[in-house]
């Protein structure tokens, strides 16, 4: 059945006042919440409403004990309301719901780690150099934007939200059209906080409608965004038309690097993870397997036993490792790389087509898939796929590999399986990515700060300095000098 669900806008629970839409369950298809996206006009409404509450006492005169006790309670009601959150994720973008619960715990310990940060956060008084104190602080932007993805929503969503809070800004939000749910949750939870009316509006729609109107406000001071790399760059030229700050995380096409001396069962699991967890839905995903020659054949055989013993299937089943693609729509996407991939001389070893029968028929379903054969110049380890497809590529030669891993626009992440710990490290230093992982992947800590180089985006999420991207700098001079100043003395 069809839920009907309102959005939280400018401080009151009401439908956005642009046409009514529908989500659909990638599972089956199946209809599963209508609302109504936002328009321009919403959008003035919220960042009015967003200015007017950021300086209130209610918000402005918080002390950074007292807003990390309400991210603390944020915290506290994802906790309280996991399991209903991870259910509605799942039928929003059709992650397993294993993932989902995970995500969902994820984003509850960004709230915790920003409340503890905000609260123990330190500015400093910086050596004088003269008869003066010389001190530095950080003061809140104003009102932010943040402009989420469809794949992790309520995890990409903590990331902005929690430092923004945490630094004292208002934050109007806008999810991806397809997974609004998640925003709509986030901000109830909050308002059940106590975070006053008019600091968090979730905006749901299109982006060329929302997200643009978004960008171009004059009082939004900042915009974090995660998302394509295409639409990263329209939105840093319109940044740039009002000298204000973005964080972009954007694309990516991460090379993991298999070394002779790896330990084979460690490097197989950790490649079929970061390639196939989330059905290949994730900018980081470990899309380019880089085998040394001298273990590839090896490396291969087990390869291939387990992802033809990844279970795809339904998402609410505890043991289903893959569920659906997000829609129709990205499925033939993915085919059509697939089959330009076998077009220019690659060889499918497994998968390569979408699974038959059942909810197969109805779901956006696609079969693990591994190609071998490739160049690392074909499109297909060029460009960024989003989905369950991984080319094996041998290498002999350090420096070349080196040269092979960098030849691409993207820079997000990296894995390297070696037990060499000295090897790792000058590989890891060679490699032009915001991330390496090192005989693991596609692990994350939120003290720890993430994000790309090159098209990967620009700016980084995550840690403590992550409340810094929501501040402004300010910088003080206090005289202590006890005569005047001597400029004009005679």
């Amino acid at each position: 059945m069809t839920e009907k669900v309102q959005t939280f806008l400018a401080g009151r629970w009401r439908d956005a006042s642009g046409p009514a839409y529908t989500t659909h369950y990638p599972h089956d298809g199946s209809a599963v919440a209508q609302l109504h996206g936002a328009t321009a006009s919403d959008v003035d409404e919220a960042v009015q409403a967003a200015e007017k509450a950021r300086l209130q006492p209610a918000w402005v005169k918080l002390l950074p004990h007292e807003r990390a006790a309400l991210l603390h309670r944020i915290a506290q009601g994802i906790r309280a309301n996991s399991e209903g959150l991870a259910q509605l994720q799942r039928l929003d973008n059709g992650k397993p719901i294993k993932e989902c619960r995970a995500l969902v715990a994820s984003a509850a310990g960004t709230f915790q780690f920003f409340a503890a940060a905000t609260e123990t956060w330190e500015d400093a008084i910086t050596p004088a150099r003269g008869d003066f104190l010389t001190l530095s602080l950080h003061e809140p932007l104003g009102v932010v934007g943040a402009i989420t993805p469809w794949n992790s929503p309520i995890a990409s969503e903590a990331q902005k939200i929690a430092p923004a809070l945490a630094a004292g800004c208002a934050v109007v939000i806008k999810p991806a059209e397809i997974t609004p749910r998640m925003a709509i949750e986030l901000a109830r939870i909050a308002q059940q906080a106590g975070v006053p009316d008019g600091i968090l509006s979730v905006l749901p729609g299109k982006g060329s409608v929302v997200g643009d109107a978004l960008v171009r406000h004059p009082l939004v001071k900042r915009i974090a965004f995660t998302g394509g790399t295409q639409v990263g760059m329209g939105i840093q030229k319109l940044a740039a038309e009002k000298l204000m700050p973005t964080s972009l995380e954007l694309g990516g096409k991460s090379p993991t690097i298999v070394c002779a001396d790896a330990d084979l069962d460690h490097a197989v699991a950790g490649v079929v993870y970061g390639i196939f967890s989330s059905s290949g839905e994730s900018c980081i995903a470990g899309s380019r397997a880089f085998v040394h020659a001298s273990v590839y054949e090896a490396f291969k055989v087990r390869l291939l036993a387990a992802v033809k013993g990844l279970r795809v299937a339904d998402p609410a089943l505890e043991s289903t490792h893959m569920g659906p693609l997000v829609s129709q729509a990205h499925r033939e996407s993915v085919a059509r790389y697939v089959q330009l991939g076998s077009d220019e001389g690659g060889q499918v070893l497994c998968g390569g087509s979408r699974p038959i029968g059942g909810y197969y028929d109805q779901g956006s379903y696609y079969l693990p898939t591994v190609i071998e054969g490739l160049d690392n110049t074909a499109r297909m380890c060029r460009e960024e796929i989003f989905g369950p497809v991984l080319a094996l590529l041998p290498w002999t030669d350090e420096a070349d590999l080196i040269a092979q891993c960098n030849d691409n626009d993207y820079g997000l992440a990296s894995g390297i399986w070696t037990r060499d710990y000295k090897n790792a490290w000058r590989i890891g230093r060679a490699l032009q990515t915001g991330t390496v992982w090192i005989n693991t992947y596609k692990l994350f800590s939120v003290s720890t700060p993430f994000g790309g180089v090159k098209l990967s985006g620009s700016g980084r999420e995550k840690g403590r300095q992550g409340i810094l991207e929501y501040t402004s700098q300010k910088s003080f001079y206090w005289g202590m000098n006890e005569a005047p100043l001597p400029w004009a003395a005679k």
